[in-house]
């Protein structure tokens, strides 16, 4: 007697993903106001909240899929060192730098670019032809990101050192998504992500070995803070180990470009968890950038226009 396997419908499958791509901006939207507690207060610096999250999210995953330690080749392993780089100590340090070096509107601007530096290489690299709806969402809600950042009156002003680090945190993801996308069919996203930390911590570790402020990894685990570990804990189960873990398996079913326009969900998500959490005003010129972001992913994955 046979058994099928059952199987859940594409649509729904689809549906899924897309709601698993919102949940990643929700958490990585919120992270920001978590790793403001631990920086701003607790004194951490940024290379040490990179290092401390991913390392304790990477032993996490280890346990899961311990049996299963290498890629199938070297090659395949080097492409996952490249993924760890870009999106692991790479983009998190750049863009923590940058934001010593310009405004965090600058730096939220410009990182937003991801998504169509993401469309472009993966048109290069995978000689696909970038659909007029994707050209079209993408610059609506890129028009929203603008809205959103700066509805607080502040000005974009070029300043060099900072924005270009922005632009090269905004690339190296990019970078990423590319790379990931040759590994997704054959690597299960446990194994890719805990891959990703592996080597976003190695990376990273150098930096952190040759600061000179103190560390604070004691605070983590004082009682009298407890604060810092809850911040902390959220930053590694919600934002670093579930939130990439769905982020791998959304791009795997909503393809890159459509997934990675997700992205410009981020700073909207941030500025409705100040309205809550910070008691920060949202102005109507916010109000319209939301509009413009939620219309841009629509637009993108319903505008079916151009081949590839």
């Amino acid at each position: 007697m046979s058994h099928k396997r059952f199987q859940i419908p594409s649509g729904i499958l689809k549906m899924i993903a897309h709601f698993g791509a919102l949940f990643t901006m929700i958490a990585w939207g919120t992270s920001f106001l978590c790793t403001k507690v631990l920086m701003a207060d607790g004194g951490f610096t940024p290379v040490e909240m990179f290092v401390y999250r991913f390392a304790v999210a990477y032993f996490l995953l280890l346990a899961l899929t311990f049996r299963h330690i290498l890629s199938n080749n070297w090659k395949d392993e080097f492409q996952f060192f490249i993924c760890g780089l870009c999106a692991g100590s790479l983009y998190f340090v750049t863009e923590n730098y940058a934001l010593k070096h310009t405004s965090a509107g600058n730096v939220s601007l410009l990182v937003a670019i991801s998504p169509i530096f993401t469309a472009v290489l993966l048109s290069v690299v995978y000689k696909t032809r970038m659909k007029l709806g994707v050209i079209l969402g993408s610059i609506t809600a890129f028009i929203g990101v603008g809205f959103v950042i700066f509805s607080n009156g502040e000005g974009f002003e070029i300043r060099p050192v900072g924005d270009i680090l922005a632009l090269v945190a905004s690339l190296s993801w990019s970078i990423y998504t590319v790379a990931v996308k040759r590994l997704s069919p054959i690597y299960t996203s446990l194994f890719i992500t805990r891959k990703i930390f592996f080597y976003g911590v190695i990376t990273a570790l150098p930096l952190l070995i040759s600061q000179r402020e103190p560390l604070h990894l004691i605070e983590l685990f004082d009682l009298s803070h407890i604060n810092y570990t809850l911040n902390f804990a959220f930053l590694v189960v919600f934002c670093s180990v579930c939130a990439y873990l769905v982020w791998n398996e959304a791009m795997k079913i909503l393809g890159s470009v459509t997934a990675n326009n997700y992205l410009y969900l981020q700073p909207m998500v941030t500025m409705v968890a100040a309205y809550f959490v910070l008691g920060e005003v949202i102005t109507p010129m916010g109000y319209l950038g939301c509009i413009l972001i939620v219309s841009g992913l629509i637009i993108s994955d319903k505008l079916r226009i151009g081949k590839g």
